[in-house]
Order: structure tokens, then sequence, then C-alpha cells
């Protein structure tokens, strides 16, 4: 008598279901892009120190050779997420500064700034951490004052059309940038009172000085949120 094959047996000869097919293999470009994502919320989470290249090939499913093909080392990979976040809130706070009347200008770099943190919150939180690869990725205090440059050329014309020494430009430029910084650092994990109310608040100060401080503050921009 001939036996019967069993389903078992059947299923060892057929095609594996689509299921069981090999993924498809990325790019390097997609895979360069995944260690970037997965090595940003790690530096965000843990810090540099706190990260290891182990983990960040554990989560991306990959060897560590990879992560060293890529970027050389954790150093290479955090320098270039540290890199593309300055360049991120750079670009958003020059594309803010679209002029208008100066107390505008000032809710303009405010709300920049206040955007940055409520859309990249990771990015933030690895800027101002401590670089310990800042001789090749700036600094958080680097990238402050170049922003301030960017405000010193507003507020030296406003100060030359007010008849004041534009030469007080940068050192009030430092001021008022400095101010937006810290007080994005403390909203970040605060998020209280709101956006709009944090800008106009920090406006308010750079604006009218402790002596002219308005009980209420508003904002006069077409930003209200």
């Amino acid at each position: 008598m001939v036996a019967v094959a069993t389903d078992d047996r059947i299923s060892q000869h057929l095609p594996d279901a689509p299921s069981r097919r090999a993924r498809r293999r990325m790019t390097g470009k997609e895979r360069r892009e995944q260690l970037l994502d997965i090595g940003r919320r790690l530096f965000a989470e843990r810090g540099f120190e706190g990260t290891s290249v182990e983990e960040i090939a554990a989560k991306a499913g990959v060897s560590k050779p990879v992560v060293y093909e890529h970027f050389g080392g954790k150093e290479g990979l955090y320098a270039v997420v540290v890199d593309r976040e300055m360049r991120q809130l750079l670009d958003m706070v020059t594309s803010a500064l679209t002029g208008g009347h100066p107390r505008e200008l000032l809710e303009q770099a405010a709300f920049a700034l206040l955007d940055y943190i409520d859309t990249y919150t990771d990015g933030f939180r690895i800027l101002v951490r401590d670089s310990p690869v800042a001789s090749t990725t700036g600094t958080f205090a680097s990238l402050i004052s170049d922003i301030a440059t960017q405000v010193e050329d507003i507020l030296g014309r406003e100060f030359t059309g007010r008849g004041f020494d534009e030469k007080l430009a940068p050192l009030y430029a430092q001021a008022l940038v400095g101010m937006v910084a810290l007080t994005g650092q403390w909203w970040l994990n605060a998020r209280k009172p709101k956006k709009a109310e944090v800008a106009a608040h920090l406006v308010n100060l750079a604006w009218h000085g402790l002596d002219g401080l308005e009980q209420n503050p508003r904002l006069i921009g077409h930003r209200k949120a």
C-alpha cells in the first residue's frame, strides 16, 4: 500500500507564503536615514554617553559594522544629527523674520524658536545638551550667536533710525536672543502657558522693559497661536 502524504509533508514542498519571503533590502540612503532617526531618538532620550552603537544597531536590526560603515562610529552619527538640527532651527528662524514692525519681528523670532521646540522636541533636547563633539558640530551657544547676528542687523537699522548708537546693536541682539533661548529651554518641559502666551510675554519684556510692562500683553502680528 502506498502511504498518502500528510499535509505537513506536502507543505514542505510548497513555495514560501508571501509573509515568509525576505523583506526588501533597504538602499544605502534608506539605511542611513533609519540610523539617523534611531540615533536622534536615543540621543534625545539618553544623551551621547548613554547611547551605544550596539543599541543603535540592534534597534535598526543590523550589525555594528553597518553603523561604522555609514558614520564611522557613534561620534560621526551624533555629529550629523546635531548638524541637521542646527540647520533646521536656523532655517526656521531665518525664514520667520519676514519684516514688518520691529515689535512684530520680535514676535516672529520668539514663535520660530517655540515652533521648533514644539515640532522638533527631540532635536532641541539634543542641542541644549553639552556636546562631546562640539569641535566638529558647533554648540547651541554658537547657533544662538548665529541667530543673534541676524537680529543684530535688524536692530542696527532700528537704532540708526531712532538716533541710538548702532554699535550697541550686537549687545542687545545677544540679550534678546539669549532671553528667548533660555525661556525656550524652560518651556521645553513646562509647556505652560500656551505658545502664543509665552511669545506675548517674551515680547512684552523685550519691547517695554520692566518699567513699562503691559498687564495683559497682546500680540500685534498675524500669529495668534
